[in-house]
């Protein structure tokens, strides 16, 4: 069977309230699987994130955010005024025949104007609605603004990440808006399937902190398990080791030995067999224990070869290895280009540029970029005219600013 440029939520319809990265992270994974995702956007400027940088034009034309492009892909736009009451009741007919919707306001944004969940089911009750916030709606921190540095903070995460002795630091890539973009976009599917069964939907309730609160299972497990808290161990594993970055000749590198078969083949490496047999390093908990003293000891053969050689050697032993890629490395690797994980994106003003794919793959589906990015407010009316199936006018919004 060819496979099928309809993805597997194909007909489901989703509104999305979305703003810079949670929330539109989450509609973009939806919009991924064939789902109808319309933005729900302010006429004058629309998500803030089509301001953000890098802003790419063809000569002579309009610039527009890669960083937009990258989480708004496969969506549609709506240019809608939330303070006006006419536009307001034409979203309410909206609401009526969505399936989803998604929105990452402040906790009660919505529901102050008659758009929260109480009040879209009560004429839709198989709507699945999903509100993102950085502490979630209940709580004394529910009325707290949150970005994904704050979260990183609050959760715990930026205290094992990082350096002993070293000034706090965040993970690289936006991990509180990520995870809790994909927790919501797995939920909103699950809940999905109990509204077509039962003709109910729900209400989903994602927060940035819960979200990764869960995503650390390994870190609370300890200390429930011990009383103590994780600390901040650089590239090192907790329980686990040699498994680590290490320096070679000209660079780093990351070897990881996680049993003990994979320990004596590292030791063979460096020519070091001996090493096995050290009381300091018998057992797993032992090598993990003393593992600063192993990475000294390891790292005086690491220093004899380049990087490249040491990875040769430890991929012809089966040891699990890598060099640290920056992306323009790892986005140009063969085994990533054979995944086909970097696509053709064209932009609105007609810059042609790339992408990454919805990366994972599904039988019967091929992913596609059938969308590009949305200008804002290009499919206000067409939005309500498909939705509504009748001529009805389109919000009397203001022309959103290009």
């Amino acid at each position: 069977m060819a496979p099928s440029l309809k993805g597997p939520l194909s007909g489901v319809r989703v509104l999305e309230f979305g703003q810079i990265a949670a929330g539109p992270f989450a509609g973009s994974l939806l919009a991924d699987l064939g789902a109808d995702v319309v933005k729900v956007e302010n006429p004058v400027g629309g998500d803030g994130m089509r301001a953000w940088p890098p802003l790419t034009a063809r000569e002579g034309g309009a610039p527009f955010s890669e960083n937009f492009a990258s989480v708004n892909r496969n969506k549609r736009s709506m240019a809608v005024d939330l303070k006006s009451a006419a536009d307001v009741r034409h979203l309410r007919q909206l609401t009526d025949v969505a399936d989803v919707v998604v929105e990452n306001f402040r906790a009660g944004v919505l529901r102050r104007l008659g758009l929260g969940y109480e009040d879209l089911k009560a004429t839709n009750p198989r709507l699945v609605y999903c509100s993102i916030s950085g502490y979630g709606q209940m709580g004394p921190y529910a009325e707290k603004g949150a970005f994904d540095v704050t979260v990183q903070a609050m959760s715990g995460l930026m205290s094992v990440t990082g350096e002993e002795g070293r000034p706090p630091v965040k993970c690289g890539v936006p991990v509180g808006d990520f995870c809790a973009g994909l927790y919501a976009a797995y939920t909103i599917t699950a809940m999905l399937m109990q509204a077509r069964a039962t003709g109910e939907g729900g209400y989903i309730d994602c927060s940035m902190l819960g979200s990764l609160i869960g995503v650390a299972a390994l870190q609370t497990s300890e200390y429930f398990g011990t009383g103590k808290c994780g600390r901040r161990i650089g590239s090192a594993h907790p329980r686990n080791a040699p498994y680590q970055a290490y320096r070679a000749q000209d660079d780093y590198f990351v070897i990881a030995a996680g049993n003990t078969v994979l320990w004596q083949a590292v030791a063979e490496a460096v020519g070091l067999p001996g090493l096995v047999d050290d009381p300091r390093f018998k057992s797993q908990v032992d090598r993990a224990r003393n593992q600063v003293a192993l990475a000294a000891i390891l790292e005086a053969e690491f220093c004899k070869r380049p990087a490249a050689e040491w990875l040769a050697e430890m991929d012809r032993r089966g040891v699990p290895c890598s060099p640290i890629n920056s992306y323009p490395e790892i986005l140009a690797d063969p085994h990533v280009e054979a995944m086909g994980l970097v696509r053709p994106l064209r932009l609105p003003n007609g810059v042609e540029t790339r992408t990454t794919a919805f990366p994972i793959a599904i039988s019967g589906y091929e992913f596609a970029v059938d969308q590009p990015p949305p200008e804002l407010g290009a499919h206000t009316k067409d939005v309500a005219s498909e939705w509504l199936a009748t001529a009805s006018p389109a919000p009397s919004v203001r022309q959103a600013k290009r």
